[in-house]
C-alpha cells in the first residue's frame, strides 16, 4: 500500500522492536543514491528478493516482502505482527545518480508484510533501476522496464515465458539462465510452487531438496511455501532481470483444481482457495485489481507493448467446467458438450471482445494448458486430456472462431503445464490434416518439474505422427525465448541437460519462427543435444 509520510505518522508505526534486530522504520529524510551500510548485528529483512510486474506505458507494480526467517511456520516470516515502513526508489540508471520516482509504503502483518507499489510518472519504453530500504537495509538493485507507448510500434521484443518449478525436482538453474538472456519481459504461466509435502511428489530418480512444511492447506502453509520458493538466488535473479507477467494454473492452491472443485473431495476447500489467492498475490507483483474477494481474484488482464503486441492473460481454472469423465485421458462424450466452458462465459466475451478491438501487430494468448488438439491414439478413438483445452472443446473452437472472424493479424499462443517443449500449427478442424492453419501454439518445458527429462529428436514422439499439426516436442527442462518484431515472432527452445545438479549450461535445442500475416509455424533450426 502506498502511502505518505504524514499519514505514517498519523498511523503510529514509529515503533522498534528491538528483540528482533529490526527497528520500525521512522520516517527518515530522501536517502542518499548510496545507502549506508548495514549496521552490524542487523539481519536482513529482504531475504525473498524484489520484483516488478504488469508494465504499462507510464509505470509498473514494485513487489517485496519483509522476512527474516521466511520458513516460519507461522507464515510472517519471523516478522513481529506489527507494520514496518519501506522506502521505495526508481532510478534512471544502476547506480541511482539519477532518482526519477521514490515514496513510502507499508508492509503490513496481515499482508504479510509484503509491499505493492504502483508507480507511474515514467516514459514509456524505457529501462529503469528500483530498490527498496528499511532502516539501515537496502534490497538489491533489479531492472524493470515501461511498456511503449500506445500508437507506437517498437523495433522488437525480447520475451521469454517460462512455467512449472517444483522446488524439490531440481535446481532452479534455468532461472538463471534466462536472467543471463537478459529479456525484456518475462511471462510466467502458472505452477510457480507447489502444494505437497515433502516425498510426496517424487521426480523419477529422487529429489534433491525438500519442501518444508505441510502440504499447502492454509494461508500460513502458502505463505511459507511461497517464502521457501523466493529465497532460491536463482529465481531471484530471475525476477531481478525484467519485469514479470503472472498467471497461475494449479498447484499454487491443489492439482487440477476447477473452480470451486478439488482434486478430490475434501472438506473446507473453499477457505482452502481463499487462503491459497490471498498468499498468491501477496508474494505477485500483480496490480491492486488482482487484490482478491473472499474466494475470487482477477489474474485474466490485457497489457499492450505498444501496437507491437497484445498480451491476452487468461485464467482457465477459477471458471470452468469440473474435467470431464473423471479427468485424465479419455475418449469422453463431456469433451465435446457445446455447454462446457475452460473460461467461463465472462472471461471468454472479454477475450473475443479484445480480439475485435485489436490493433496489435502480434496478438499473444498466455495460458496454462495445452490448446492444440493431442491425441495420443492411434486408432479411431479420440484419446486425448480432459484438462486442458481437448476436454472442452466447444471452448477452443469458440476462441479459435473469434481470432479468425475478427482478423486478428497474428494470433499466437503460449502455454505451460505440461513440463516438455512442444510447437504446434493450429487448426479449426484438427480432423482434417489439410485444412488451414489459423495460429501457432509454443509450449515451454518446466523450468525443474519432472526431474532432468530426457532428449529426444524432434520428430521422433509418436504423438506427432498421430498429430501432423503438432511439430515438435522435446522433454528436457528449460523455457522459451522469443524476439518479437514487426516481421516475425522468432522462438528458440532453451533447454538444461540436467536438473539434479546445479549450475549446468543452457543450450537451443530447436528454432521455429512465425512469419507476419503467415500463421503457421518455420523451423529454422535443429541444434544436437548438450550434455553437462
Amino acid at each position: 500500500m502506498e502511502t505518505t509520510r504524514r499519514s505514517v505518522l498519523k498511523a503510529g508505526l514509529l515503533t522498534a522492536t528491538a528483540a528482533t534486530g529490526l527497528t520500525a522504520l521512522t520516517a527518515t529524510p530522501a536517502y542518499p543514491a548510496v545507502a549506508a551500510p548495514t549496521p552490524p548485528g542487523r539481519r536482513d529483512p529482504f531475504t525473498l528478493g524484489v520484483a516488478s510486474g504488469d508494465p504499462w506505458p507510464d509505470g509498473f507494480v514494485l513487489w517485496t516482502r519483509l522476512a527474516l526467517e521466511p520458513l516460519a511456520d507461522d507464515g510472517l516470516g519471523g516478522m513481529p505482527k506489527r507494520p514496518y515502513l519501506v522506502q521505495w526508489q526508481v532510478a534512471a540508471d544502476a547506480r541511482f545518480r539519477h532518482v526519477v520516482r521514490s515514496g513510502l509504503a507499508v508492509a503490513r502483518p496481515e499482508h504479510a508484510h509484503s509491499v505493492h507499489v504502483t508507480v507511474q510518472g515514467l516514459k514509456p519504453g524505457r529501462e529503469y533501476w528500483y530498490r527498496f530500504r528499511t532502516e539501515g537495509h537496502v534490497s538489491r538493485t533489479a531492472r524493470a522496464l515501461t511498456a511503449p507507448a500506445r500508437g507506437t510500434i517498437p523495433k522488437e521484443l525480447a520475451m521469454s515465458f517460462v512455467s512449472c518449478s517444483q522446488f524439490e525436482h531440481g535446481w532452479f538453474t534455468a532461472y538463471r539462465r534466462l536472467a543471463e538472456d537478459r529479456p525484456d519481459l518475462v511471462l510466467h504461466l502458472g505452477d510457480y510452487q507447489y502444494e505437497y509435502t515433502k516425498g510426496t511428489y517424487v521426480a523419477p530418480g529422487g529429489n534433491v531438496r525438500d519442501h518444508d512444511g505441510p502440504e499447502t492447506t492454509d494461508l500460513a502453509s502458502y505463505r511459507q511455501r511461497h517464502a521457501q520458493y523466493k529465497t532460491d538466488p536463482d529465481l531471484q535473479e530471475a525476477h531481478a532481470v525484467a519485469p514479470w507477467v503472472v498467471v497461475w494454473d494449479d498447484h499454487e492452491l491443489d492439482n487440477n483444481w476447477a473452480d470451486e472443485i478439488p482434486e478430490k473431495p475434501e472438506d473446507g476447500f473453499l477457505a482452502r482457495r481463499t487462503a491459497a489467492f490471498q498468499a498468491y498475490y501477496e508474494n505477485m507483483p500483480l496490480r491492486r485489481t488482482s487484490k482478491p474477494k473472499d474466494i475470487d481474484l482477477q489474474l485474466y488482464r490485457r497489457l499492450h507493448w505498444g501496437e507491437l503486441a497484445t498480451f491476452h492473460m487468461l485464467d482457465t481454472r477459477q471458471y470452468r467446467d469440473d474435467q470431464g469423465c473423471g479427468d485424465g485421458y479419455k475418449d469422453c462424450p463431456a469433451a465435446v458438450d457445446p455447454a462446457r466452458s475452460i473460461t467461463g462465459a465472462e472471461q471468454e466475451k472479454w477475450l473475443l471482445d479484445g480480439f475485435r478491438d485489436s490493433t496489435a501487430r502480434w496478438d499473444v494468448l498466455g495460458q496454462q494448458v495445452f490448446f492444440a488438439q493431442r491425441d495420443n491414439n492411434s486408432g479411431p478413438l479420440k484419446v486425448t486430456s480432459m484438462d486442458s483445452w481437448d476436454g472442452y472443446v466447444a471452448s477452443r473452437d469458440r476462441i479459435t472462431r473469434g481470432w479468425v472472424d475478427a482478423g486478428v493479424r497474428n494470433p499466437v499462443v503460449l502455454t505451460g503445464d505440461v513440463h516438455a517443449h512442444w510447437a504446434s500449427d493450429l487448426k479449426l478442424d484438427y480432423d482434417d490434416p489439410t485444412s488451414r492453419t489459423v495460429g501457432s501454439e509454443l509450449v515451454c518445458s518446466s523450468i525443474t518439474s519432472g526431474g532432468n527429462g530426457s532428449d529426444s529428436a524432434t520428430g521422433s514422439h509418436p504423438w506427432l505422427k498421430f498429430n501432423p499439426h503438432l511439430r515438435f516436442q522435446n522433454n528436457l527442462r528449460g523455457y522459451v525465448n522469443t524476439k518479437i518484431t514487426r516481421e516475425s515472432l522468432d522462438a528458440d527452445f532453451r533447454c538444461v541437460p540436467q536438473v539434479k545438479t546445479p549450475d549446468a549450461p543452457v543450450f537451443t535445442r530447436a528454432s521455429f519462427a512465425i512469419a507476419d500475416r503467415e500463421p503457421g509455424l518455420h523451423q529454422t533450426a535443429d541444434h544436437p543435444p548438450v550434455t553437462g
